[in-house]
């Protein structure tokens, strides 16, 4: 159930969000806004929308976007709403930048970065990032976030989502405690644990945002259909750890019923 810009989240879609690990906006900036951050895109790569054939490659990374068009987006007013509403009121800071953005071409070539993940959120410093870390306090990270700048189709190479697949992280990172647990170690059976979750695609036109809970997983697919696929991928920052004075916000809430704690 998409959310909407001209007001906050609905129980039931908080409720969503609990159950199935993600939510979706619709119009949570303008399809204005989009356009001037693909132009800016556009310029930083050094490749035009009227050359299709210097689209040689099938993906072209761009590690963040600061300008005022990107914090304008990323801080509209019905996604601080929903910030509150899932994070909770003063935990999160607003962002700055939008980042990363793994902008995808139409191309017959294969993908080596489409696997099942979840994005990990601390011990980044750590030249193997395999070895970066998550930890069942979601340390670090408050949400996962995908913001599409262009009008993402079936075919558009959409973010791959595995629905519900958060509750079976969050008790696998369970028995890792604060120190957490390494990529390495999560990915070690192929995310086993979420195979038979459904699957669903980040799909919508561009000034949609998903938030997703930061255990997620999720996975790339090659672009099969025409018009290269613009979309931010950044995370939510934490002011701090969960504070067990204040009440549990959504995220730690599909936590603790994961992990069957009592609240």
């Amino acid at each position: 159930m998409p959310g909407t810009a001209l007001s906050g989240l609905t129980p039931d879609q908080v409720q969503q969000f609990i159950d199935d690990g993600f939510v979706r906006i619709d119009n949570a900036f303008s399809s204005s806004l989009a356009r001037q951050c693909r132009d800016e895109l556009w310029a930083e790569i050094g490749l035009s929308p009227d050359e299709p054939e210097t689209w040689t490659k099938p993906v072209i990374r761009v590690g963040s976007m600061s300008s005022p068009p990107f914090v304008e987006a990323a801080n509209s007013p019905c996604l601080h709403r929903a910030y509150d509403q899932l994070v909770g009121e003063g935990r999160w800071y607003a962002p700055a930048a939008l980042g990363t953005f793994p902008i995808r071409f139409p191309s017959r070539q294969g993908l080596d970065d489409d696997g099942w993940h979840v994005d990990v959120s601390f011990g980044t410093s750590n030249p193997d990032f395999m070895e970066w870390r998550a930890n069942v306090k979601s340390s670090g990270r408050a949400l996962l976030m995908l913001f599409l700048f262009s009008d993402i189709g079936p075919d558009d190479a959409p973010t791959r989502i595995r629905r519900g697949s958060h509750a079976a992280i969050a008790r696998e990172l369970l028995p890792y405690g604060e120190a957490g647990a390494t990529l390495r170690q999560l990915s070690a059976d192929g995310y086993a644990s979420t195979q038979a979750c459904e699957i669903d695609l980040a799909t919508g036109a561009a000034g949609t945002v998903y938030l997703c809970h930061p255990f997620l997983v999720h996975a790339a697919q090659p672009h099969r259909g025409v018009q290269p696929r613009f979309l931010a991928q950044p995370p939510l920052k934490p002011r701090g750890e969960f504070d067990p004075a204040l009440p549990p916000s959504p995220v730690q809430v599909a936590i603790r019923r994961a992990c069957g704690l009592t609240f």
